[in-house]
């Protein structure tokens, strides 16, 4: 019998308990420790997998997306902690901290992902603390959840010093490459000020940035993007319709077959069968 259950602590630590495998996008949105304490976990990013298993710990850089998928049993139930850190609490951190631990040759991956050493004492330590609130009904004081957070902090800061660049980004703004970004993430059902931020703007700043590298806007580049993605599925990859349609973004299967036959002057179904299309190509595209 499938068992889920969900529990969350003022949302700096949350835990995940289910018995079925899962799959979900995540929008990482804060700086997170994920630590795994049974079950197999899979993430997805930029084409890199990285797979985690009982007593690994990742760090995942906030501002990503990143796909996630959950093995589990119910001889072998997936069971995973996850540890926050808030900007405000990473601000009165670097305030009071010792700035010679920060390098200043320290640089930020270019994956969001990092997996920490297995098995470290310190990291299995910090979330056994916490199982003991999720047992119960005792909720940590304020106090209490910076002091993990600290915690964690040190963790990260003991395990690579170039995360300073990552967790202290504030102190330095930074911006992702939005083609870098755009293309990585056109089939997500991202709001322009979701993808904004992730790129580390406002939303003005992107929709000026954006000009710089589309005569498009950002709407219409992400229609193009996946119709293009699917035109190359569909007609060299022979891929299902019905599939490809989700798999690149769009939520209707009616309105992608209309603007795929606009696009490419022909419908989907007749790519498939070998049918002959025109395309038309459009301003702005991002390579």
């Amino acid at each position: 019998m499938e068992q889920l259950k969900i529990l969350d602590l003022a949302h700096v630590f949350i835990a995940s308990y289910f018995t079925d495998d899962r799959q979900c996008s995540h929008a990482n949105k804060e700086h997170t420790l994920i630590y795994l304490q049974s079950g197999e976990l899979e993430l997805a990013e930029k084409g890199v997998i990285t797979r985690l298993k009982a007593g690994d710990c990742a760090f995942i850089r906030r501002d990503n997306q990143v796909m996630l998928q959950k093995y589990a049993s119910e001889e072998n139930p997936y069971q995973s902690f996850v540890l926050k850190f808030s900007r405000n609490f990473l601000r009165d951190f670097y305030h009071t901290m010792d700035k010679n631990i920060i390098s200043a040759q320290a640089k930020r991956d270019a994956l969001s992902i990092t997996v920490l050493p297995a098995r470290r004492p310190d990291i299995k330590s910090l979330f056994d603390s916490v199982i003991p609130y999720f047992d119960s009904d005792i909720q940590p004081s304020e106090e209490v959840l910076k002091l993990k957070m600290t915690e964690g902090i040190y963790i990260l800061l003991n395990t690579d010093k170039n995360l300073c660049a990552s967790l202290f980004d504030f102190v330095e703004p930074w911006k992702i490459d939005i083609p870098d970004f755009m293309n990585a993430n056109y089939m997500y059902d991202l709001t322009l000020d979701e993808i904004a931020n992730y790129t580390g703007r406002s939303l003005a700043t992107f929709k000026r940035d954006f000009k710089k590298v589309s005569e498009l806007t950002p709407q219409k580049w992400l229609i193009r993007k996946r119709l293009d993605v699917a035109h190359d599925l569909i007609v060299n990859q022979q891929k299902k319709i019905s599939e490809v349609c989700f798999d690149v973004g769009f939520k209707n299967l009616s309105h992608f077959s209309k603007l795929y036959k606009q696009t490419f002057g022909s419908s989907p179904a007749n790519h498939i069968r070998g049918g002959t299309q025109t395309y038309v190509e459009l301003p702005g595209k991002m390579d």
